[in-house]
């Protein structure tokens, strides 16, 4: 009880999304995915095969992984799914207006949605397509959104618990590669992506969170200034 006043105590105060300590860490971090996923964009635009990389890390097929681990797979996938993903967003939603907290809030919905319209947009933007001519794959939609959740909740945790420099990005850097790894791992497994698609949709969500989170305190702040 004593650490649900606390956080309900900072969450009357404003506190920021984007922890001031992890701006510039963070800031890094989104310019360099930036180039990342502008670089494979060039790279792959227009292709339907996957590249040197995708057979130096081993492309399975999509029968190539049987049960258990298939299964394990499918139900990755499906947090990835409108029905999975909506699930996650509502929890977030719930979790950070409980708190009152609604600038959290905001920003799991904002994180999320600005990031799955990222990559709609560069997928048909580049158009590389995998299994036919319809099935754009780059970035990987369902990895970058997972990773933009998990950013986003440790993004969070971070700015409640008071972390410092060290500690907050070691938090969100892990979060983020642990969902990335996760989903990316199920993606190429049932053959949905291509393993640049995924670093692709990886680093897409660590582009976009925080510019967003950024964006989400501008505007909030603002909001909260006083007239002269």
């Amino acid at each position: 009880m004593r650490v649900v006043r606390v956080m309900e105590s900072l969450a009357q105060q404003g506190v920021r999304v984007l922890p001031p300590a992890l701006r510039a860490p963070l800031g890094l971090m989104a310019a360099l995915a930036t180039l990342v996923v502008v670089a494979l964009g060039i790279l792959y635009a227009g292709h339907s095969e996957p590249g040197a990389v995708d057979r130096w890390l081993v492309q399975p097929t999509a029968d190539s992984v049987r049960p258990p681990w298939r299964n394990v797979a499918l139900a990755m996938d499906l947090w990835g799914e409108p029905a999975g993903a909506a699930m996650l967003v509502v929890a977030a939603v719930t979790g950070c207006l409980l708190l009152r907290w609604p600038r959290a809030a905001v920003l799991v919905v904002a994180g999320g949605g600005v990031t799955v319209g990222t990559t709609t947009l560069l997928k048909s933007l580049v158009g590389r397509t995998i299994h036919g001519d319809d099935n754009l794959s780059y970035p990987s939609g369902h990895t970058a959104f997972v990773t933009a959740v998990a950013l986003v909740v440790a993004l969070l945790a971070t700015g409640r618990f008071g972390l410092g420099r060290t500690a907050g990005t070691l938090l969100v850097l892990g979060s983020a590669l642990v969902a990335g790894v996760a989903m990316g791992w199920a993606q190429v497994a049932l053959g949905a992506h291509y393993s640049t698609d995924v670093l692709g949709g990886w680093c897409t969500a660590l582009a976009v969170v925080p510019a967003t989170a950024w964006l989400v305190d501008r505007v909030a702040d603002s909001g909260r200034r006083e007239p002269r």
